[in-house]
């Protein structure tokens, strides 16, 4: 199948979606968004991980605002609302997705890089949120998703400054795990993506859609949904299989 504004192929249980609108530096317009959420929903089990890259120099440069210019508020937040339904099925499909991040990564490109759970920074890449010097507000998930990494201190001065940071900030900030030279975050994100797919996929589904929502739990409830994870993870068959593989080899 195609994707309109998208690359999609899956090489030995590994999924590669790489945004493909190189001319406009990967910004996201309604086709990008139709075709991401097709991608992820295409995906059948024999997918066990993701990675999500752009053509170009760029990784996303936000949104497509040639399209959306001249939205009626009505329009623009059922197009707020279809990106939050979007990001939440990357986030929450119950697989692993690694995220090559490189050049532009802009406001509803950053957006979309924090709905992936691993993220790869490469030297070329820097993350801005300019909403705020263009006159108009993040509708993508960014007042959540960026605001749980650097808070709402941190993330209010990125708005109102429209503050770039490098590469190395934002692995130091948490916007991204590794760094790597430019040209290497492929290869870096291919060998995460396959190690996370050996996993089981219940453990994965499961660390995927338990961490995110005991964060939002009062203490007490976090750490009773924990206990019940960890009961029902650790009464599967290939659990057990699995540690007594390593009981098995450290015995040795």
């Amino acid at each position: 199948m195609t994707y309109p504004h998208l690359r999609v192929r899956v090489d030995d249980g590994i999924a590669f979606v790489t945004l493909d609108r190189a001319d406009k530096r990967n910004a996201l317009n309604d086709a990008a968004i139709d075709s991401l959420d097709a991608a992820f929903r295409d995906f059948d089990d024999s997918v066990r991980a993701v990675v999500l890259s752009g053509t170009g120099e760029h990784f996303c440069a936000g949104l497509d605002l040639s399209e959306n210019s001249a939205r009626d508020p009505i329009d623009v937040l059922r197009v707020s609302q279809r990106w939050h339904k979007v990001f939440h099925e990357i986030q929450f499909s119950g697989r692993p997705v690694v995220a090559v991040l490189h050049g532009a990564v802009i406001g509803g490109g950053l957006e979309l890089a924090l709905a992936a759970h691993v993220r790869v920074i490469e030297r070329s890449a820097f993350f801005q949120l300019p909403e705020g010097k263009r006159g108009i507000f993040v509708g993508g998930g960014a007042s959540v998703r960026v605001a749980r990494i650097l808070g709402p201190d941190r993330m209010t001065e990125m708005m109102l400054t429209g503050r770039r940071y490098d590469a190395v900030d934002g692995e130091r900030l948490g916007l991204g795990h590794y760094l790597t030279e430019s040209g290497e975050g492929l290869a870096l994100a291919t060998q995460l993506a396959r190690e996370t797919a050996a996993n089981s996929p219940l453990s994965n589904w499961a660390t995927i859609h338990a961490l995110s929502r005991i964060h939002d739990m009062s203490m007490a409830d976090g750490l009773f949904t924990e206990s019940v994870t960890s009961a029902l993870m650790l009464a599967t068959p290939e659990a057990r299989e699995r540690m007594e593989r390593f009981l098995g080899r450290a015995a040795r």
